[in-house]
């Protein structure tokens, strides 16, 4: 028999497999589902006035909402990150009984409502709250219809993203590398600091962007919780809510901006396995 040339056994060894051929049936379903997401921006861009795009937004109130919204939602991600990590670490490495429940109560913000979010928000930290009692009693201050109220709202909504990237990278790699340290002598928090935190660079990256991306589009909690007021709370959301009301063009504007961002956004954040791995 004769044997195959090493030429060609290097040839079939280099040669990438053929990719299978999708059927046909899923391409109709999938070009509807495309069409879903991509033409209502489309109808924005129909709309717009594009020769008045860049005055529209220059306006104070837009500027002002903008630079509101940066500044809120860089803020809700620092405190996304300081109360977020440790929430993951515990979630994926604690064996304490109830660990489940709890991991459901963090990711209530996911499927609440963000209106329902913002009343639970008003009647914990508003004059009548048990907790909003207290920080007056301490401060003098309220919480309700303030930027530090912004922040607030953005924290609840936007952290459960960064907690369930954290967990599953840190459930993805294992705890083998804790479980040496731990066996080499380690203590507990150089553990976390020396091996569990270099693994959850990567994954904190990403947490941290869709968090911030997530606090940027905020609407309904802020708009409950603090109030649209220019300077104070009104976000870039919320000022095209009320451009909508008075001045459409700017509202379609500034909507566009904003999937602008949200564009940018996702294609930093994206996880390179999203896309297949490596080709």
């Amino acid at each position: 028999m004769a044997r195959p040339s090493r030429g060609g056994s290097n040839a079939a060894a280099g040669a990438r497999p053929p990719h299978s051929r999708l059927p046909l049936v899923l391409w109709f379903p999938a070009v509807l589902a495309l069409a879903l997401v991509v033409l209502p921006v489309v109808g924005l861009l129909v709309r717009s006035d594009l020769t008045r795009f860049p005055a529209l937004l220059v306006t104070p109130s837009s500027l002002n909402a903008l630079q509101l919204s940066v500044l809120t939602a860089a803020l809700s991600t620092v405190a996304c990150v300081l109360l977020g990590v440790p929430l993951a670490v515990v979630l994926a490495r604690s064996r304490l009984p109830g660990v489940r429940l709890l991991r459901s109560v963090v990711l209530l913000p996911l499927v609440l409502p963000p209106v329902v979010g913002g009343l639970a928000l008003l009647y914990l930290l508003g004059r009548k709250g048990f907790l909003g009692q207290l920080v007056n009693w301490l401060t003098g201050q309220q919480v309700p219809f303030t930027t530090a109220a912004v922040v607030v709202a953005q924290t609840f909504v936007a952290m459960p993203f960064l907690v369930v990237s954290l967990e599953g990278a840190l459930r993805g790699s294992g705890d083998r590398y804790e479980q040496v340290a731990a066996t080499l002598g380690a203590r507990p928090w150089t553990v976390f600091r020396r091996v569990t935190l270099p693994l959850l660079l990567p994954a904190l990256g990403s947490g941290m962007v869709l968090s911030f991306a997530r606090a940027l589009g905020e609407f309904g909690a802020t708009i409950t919780f603090a109030g649209s007021l220019e300077g104070v709370t009104r976000t870039l959301p919320l000022e095209v809510y009320t451009q909508a009301e008075v001045d459409t063009d700017s509202a379609v504007a500034l909507a566009l901006l904003l999937i602008v961002v949200a564009v940018v956004v996702i294609a930093v954040a994206r996880p390179r396995s999203w896309e297949g791995g490596l080709r």
